[in-house]
């Protein structure tokens, strides 16, 4: 298993304000303008095609700015796509007593333990601990780049398919909500909103997802938006 990366040189900025609520950001931009995948290239069939066969490409977004000085550590998350007619990814929304992402939508996923051989493992067994999802039903498909996130993760996201239908399990004490989201709704930008704020004289930006789904309206965003949103290029690359 590779060692973990040396920490990044430059300072971190300051985190948030506390009880800071990213909803209430206003939208700078939203990217209405970008062409959306074509639904015939989200089918399973396009998706193994696209893995195995990957275009050359550059991810949009690779690092966040540090919030923090502390060693970076391995994670890997599940980019669980399930094979509806109309195909969705599962996404979790975090409890609130987590230490790091309290609260946030999320994949399935965490930090790399030492016996994990690699990036896949720890996707498959962090998403069996947290949703209850067996790695005999799932079906990877390949990984996208790594995002090194504000709070010193270096995640490797692992795009998988799964079937409709299996029981999940989630973990209370990592996982309040389990939840789809139609997979062209995340892959046509003009849902991809760009929010941008000035705290203690720097600038953060970032992007969101805000799906309503008849019940809430999610608000993805931070790492697993930018995440998303280098699916999208892959896709469209």
């Amino acid at each position: 298993m590779p060692a973990a990366p040396s920490a990044i040189s430059e300072a971190p900025i300051a985190p948030l304000p506390p009880h800071f609520d990213p909803r209430r950001v206003p939208v700078a931009a939203i990217d209405d303008h970008l062409p959306a995948v074509a639904a015939d290239q989200q089918t399973p069939e396009a998706l193994r095609r696209r893995f195995a066969m990957p275009p050359h490409w550059q991810p949009e977004v690779v690092r966040e700015r540090l919030f923090t000085q502390r060693t970076p550590a391995l994670a890997a998350v599940l980019v669980p796509i399930v094979l509806h007619a109309r195909p969705t990814v599962l996404l979790t929304e975090r409890t609130q007593s987590l230490s790091t992402h309290s609260g946030q939508i999320a994949f399935p996923g965490g930090r790399t333990d030492p016996h994990d051989r690699d990036a896949v493992a720890t996707a498959l067994r962090e998403a069996q601990e947290e949703v209850g999802l067996a790695p005999a039903g799932v079906e990877v498909l390949g990984r996208l780049p790594i995002y090194a996130t504000s709070t010193s993760f270096i995640v490797t996201p692992v795009v998988a398919l799964v079937q409709p239908g299996l029981v999940l399990h989630p973990n209370p004490d990592e996982v309040a909500d389990v939840f789809e989201v139609p997979l062209d709704f995340l892959l046509d930008p003009a849902h991809h909103h760009h929010h941008v704020m000035q705290w203690q004289g720097q600038q953060r930006e970032w992007l969101s997802m805000p799906y309503d789904d008849g019940r809430h309206t999610r608000f993805i965003w931070g790492a697993t938006a930018g995440m998303l949103r280098n699916f999208y290029r892959f896709m469209r690359a």
